[in-house]
């Protein structure tokens, strides 16, 4: 197979591979086809007030201040007399979108529709607001659109400001609040004299939205202790209580309206949110108003051992804590709504104040809801899955739904309420588990393919490497045998097996391509197999010893660089134990200079994976000393290199402007900070350098020399100065150390070149890119080469998590964008900061194609065996997910899963691109090729 051939098919491999993990864990769990349902009794309430804090924290609402009172009296007074409060947990990712999926809808939406845009909905779903009679909404543009667009009719009416309005830099976000506040005043006051309007809201069925964002923006820009986050608590609570006041004089004191206030997500104290964090998790929830139960006093120990009651001064009230989906079913209780189809949340009776016969059909309604999407989806499995093969979910069986449903309706005729509740929650219970079961019965079918095309994927690769780039003894047929028709036939066989097999039981599209994918990789595997003969008959003249040895380092290197995933501190462990290298081979005897730098590079660089990953303050002086290091190192570089070869005008002048820019880089962000802090936005001109210099980034280095030290150079001054515009604080310092290892790594492996017997060593100085070379100089693989593969790896892997975890959303500081966007708008936000974790990425990628260079190695080599290591981490992260049982553990998996190949993807795409280019004799990054 030709290289490039080899390339491509691996990208597509791994291309499935990487999409199988969101097929296998990340499909929609929704169902479609259920009868709505609602309680037959008549409603307490004919309107319902939802009030979301976005991003307001329990803690921030209900601790006390140090004197005694509440920063939020109107909402203390309210849990202290007349409603029901609580802590409404959430589930990763904690942010708005499926926060509010969540409150509004009942279900926890797929984790990969966050990613599909917030203003649409990847997938129908029904909500409260779908089953109103009508739905009036204020609030963000980010969060209103998505539940219009996804009602049928057009009774949901949404009202919101323009997007510029959320702005991180802005003198007071609680402005936001109070643009809602206002327009819900005006609307009343509206309605007094238009008299359809008036008659629409004295209709029953009617729910009233109000999306508060100014708590959220104040805490990404100020972090949730300080004073603007604070104060702009007090104002929402003054604005509900006013809200209430106005709603309740239009009424005329009816006594028929309900009242929600909650919050869709938690944040920080580093001012952000979307991992699983208690602070992100726990979020207020306070319920009055008709059909509420009031403040129920205590005196018994409540079953939390959180501390929070004594924290809160609130273990005299009665507290009643839900799952955040379980609102959904309360508010459709309160005012007689169906409940929407595809919720599972269960409805919290403690909080509501009727009989016992309305709780009882209350929940016999909810038990029905659920079930109903359980017969739904037992019914598509069942239809898909042979009967011979088939498991239905024995506690939940068709029998047992029929005896359930039969035992409940029997006890509410009997008006045994109590037992008709446990009875209720108990089928809702099995029905939750059994929609569970069923949306992952394939997930171990799936997951036993895609690990056999994985493990064929990786052996046909040690083949290919041990067939192309190992000194063998090979028979004198090895390059001309022919795949036997036995074997042809089989995998034909095979095929067509699996085919029929995944048509009989109408099979999604995505099944055929994991089924069937193993089959051509291991009969390339197989077609190889004549290799493993002349591995074996080679064995007695290879160095066995030494050969065990290397496969006993690199299984405990790969086993390290995974443990270092779930723990960073194994990267400070790894450099420690990389920076013994020149010692315990014998480098140091030969080159102590480059020895020492080697072993104090290391060292310095094994201090970032112990510095905290969240939670630090932004500290732009260091951001100044990280500009003032890299101009000192790069001064070094121009100094050691001059006294080899003499710099060109033309490139004096650029690595001098180049300098520059990067001196004006280190000091913007501190102007900025400045500007942020005394609330005069961000400067226009600050904003015009960081876009100039972003865009310039990849530009700038293509017009330095082609010669290798040259090239180097202008990369690390070109990104290094995009990345000082990304930082806060000590992570600044990370490229610059992490260059100055990159260096004495090329120059020591050099000195290991000349170790191994290899003449004719260069100065790097000399080196051109753009020079043509011998391909017939071009070596073999030798062992050492298996030593230098893991070295990238292990320096990938420290460039990606060295100074943050990109696995969790909640590590990112939103600050580190502010000198180029301080409005919100997630996708150009997320967009940077993963330019910022790739930085450190591409000076790690072009010091090993400097080493491929300057060790006269094919750069096809050296990447075939960190294919077979990124691969190995990659299955090694798929075992783990399949060993898990806490869904925060596989989450964590998934995602670590995802990083390894994503970078795997990245590569191989990287060396599609530069094969190509190589044969058109057109890079810049390589040497060009001579063929005599």
């Amino acid at each position: 197979m030709r290289m490039i051939t080899f390339l491509l098919v691996g990208l597509i491999v791994h291309v499935v591979f990487f999409l199988s993990i969101f097929d296998i864990y990340f499909t929609s769990p929704l169902v479609h086809g259920m009868t709505p349902q609602a309680t037959p009794l008549a409603p307490p309430a004919s309107r319902l007030v939802l009030l979301v804090a976005d991003g307001l924290r329990a803690d921030s609402l209900f601790t006390l201040l140090p004197n005694g009172s509440s920063r939020a009296p109107y909402m203390r007074r309210v849990i202290e007399e007349k409603g029901t409060w609580g802590v409404s947990h959430t589930r990763v990712p904690t942010e708005s979108r499926p926060g509010h999926v969540a409150l509004i809808a009942g279900f926890y939406e797929d984790v990969s529709a966050v990613a599909k845009g917030r203003k649409e909905n990847p997938v129908e779903f029904d909500s409260v607001f779908n089953e109103t009679r009508h739905t009036w909404c204020w609030g963000s543009p980010d969060i209103l659109p998505m539940f219009a667009k996804g009602a049928s009719g057009d009774h949901v009416y949404t009202h919101t400001y323009p997007a510029e309005e959320e702005d991180f830099a802005s003198t007071d976000a609680s402005r936001l609040d109070t643009w809602v506040f206002t327009q819900f005043k005006s609307f009343f006051q509206s309605a007094k004299s238009n008299s359809s309007l008036r008659a629409s809201l004295l209709e029953d069925k009617n729910v009233f939205f109000l999306h508060l964002l100014g708590i959220d923006t104040n805490g990404h820009a100020h972090r949730p202790m300080s004073k603007e986050y604070l104060d702009n608590i007090g104002l929402v609570d003054t604005g509900v209580a006013e809200l209430v006041s106005m709603v309740e004089d239009f009424f005329g004191h009816d006594g028929k309206t309900a009242y929600v206030f909650t919050s869709d997500h938690g944040m920080t104290n580093w001012g952000s949110h979307g991992a699983g964090h208690p602070s992100e998790t726990l979020t207020p929830l306070v319920v009055w108003g008709a059909g509420v139960q009031n403040a129920q006093k205590v005196t018994e120990p409540q079953p939390y051992n959180d501390g929070f009651l004594q924290d809160w001064k609130l273990e005299h009230l009665r507290r009643v804590d839900v799952s955040q989906a379980d609102i959904a079913p309360l508010m459709t209780s309160l005012i007689g709504v169906p409940f929407p189809l595809n919720s599972v949340g269960v409805l919290p009776l403690l909080y509501l104040n009727n009989s016992d016969h309305f709780k009882a059909e209350s929940m016999y309604t909810n038990a029905i809801q659920v079930l109903e999407q359980y017969k739904i989806k037992m019914t598509q499995k069942k239809e898909t899955t042979l009967s011979f093969l088939f498991t239905p979910y024995q506690l939940l069986t068709e029998s047992k739904q029929s005896e359930f449903i039969h035992k409940a309706k029997i006890m509410i005729q009997l008006e045994k309420y109590e037992d008709a509740i446990r009875l209720c929650r108990s089928l809702i219970s099995h029905a939750l588990e059994g929609l569970v079961y069923y949306h992952t019965y394939d997930r171990f079918f799936l997951g036993c393919s895609v690990v056999l095309g994985f493990v064929g994927w990786t052996s046909y690769v040690v083949l290919v490497i041990l067939k192309t780039h190992a000194n063998l003894n090979r028979r004198p047929s090895i390059l001309k045998q022919s795949p036997s028709r036995a074997l042809v036939r089989l995998c034909m066989c095979v095929t067509v097996v699996i085919t029929v097999f995944l048509l009989i039981q109408r099979s999604p599209i995505t099944y055929y391509v994991y089924c069937l994918l193993p089959v051509p990789l291991w009969y390339s595997v197989l077609k190889e197999s004549g290799t493993l003969t002349d591995l074996i008959r080679s064995a007695p003249s290879l160095p066995l010893w030494k050969c065990f040895g290397y496969f006993v380092l690199v299984s405990f290197g790969i086993e390290l660089l995974v443990v270092s995933f779930f723990h960073r501190a194994m990267l400070t462990v790894g450099l420690a134990v990389l920076s013994l290298w020149p010692f315990l081979s014998g480098l140091f005897g030969k080159a102590r200079f480059r020895s020492l730098s080697w072993c104090l590079g290391c060292l310095c660089l094994s201090a970032f994976p112990l510095m905290p990953v969240v939670g630090r303050e932004p500290n732009v002086h260091l951001v100044t000393c990280a500009g003032l290091l890299t101009l000192f190192t790069s001064a070094c570089y121009l100094w050691s290199s001059r006294r080899r070869t003499t710099l060109h005008l033309s490139d004096r002048q650029q690595f001098v402007t180049q300098m520059l820019h990067v001196a004006v880089c280190a000091y913007v962000p501190s102007l900025t900070h400045s500007s942020l802090q005394q609330k005069q936005g961000l400067p226009l001109l600050n904003q015009i350098i960081s876009w100039t210099t972003l865009a310039s980034s990849m530009l700038v280095p293509l017009l330095s020399s082609t010669r290798l030290f040259h090239r180097l150079l202008s990369i690390f001054l070109s990104l290094t100065a995009t990345y000082l515009l990304l930082s806060t604080g000590s992570e600044a310092l990370f490229p610059p150390v992490l260059s100055w290892l990159m260096f004495v790594w090329i120059n020591i492996e050099q000195e290991a070149m000349l170790a191994q017997g290899v003449s004719g060593r260069q100065e790097l100085s000399t080196l051109d890119f753009s020079a043509n070379i011998d391909i017939t100089k071009i070596r073999q693989l030798k062992l050492d080469d298996i030593r230098r593969s893991y070295f990238f790896v292990f320096f990938i892997i420290t460039a990606f998590f060295g100074t943050g975890n990109i696995a969790s959303i909640n590590s990112f500081d939103p600050a580190s964008v502010y000198c180029f966007i301080t409005v919100f708008n997630p996708f150009i936000m997320g967009a940077l900061m993963m330019w910022k974790v790739i930085i450190p990425f591409i000076i790690v990628m072009c010091t090993f194609e400097t080493i491929q260079v300057a060790t006269r190695l094919s750069s096809r080599s050296l990447f075939l065996i960190v294919l077979v290591i990124s691969d190995l981490m990659a299955l090694h992260f798929f075992f783990l997910v399949q060993d898990y049982g806490s869904w925060l553990d596989i989450g964590t998996s998934i995602s670590h899963y995802v990083i390894v190949m994503s970078m795997t993807i990245f590569l191989m795409l990287l060396s599609v691109v530069t094969h190509i280019l190589t044969s058109q004799r057109l890079i810049l990054w390589r040497p060009k090729m001579h063929f005599p």
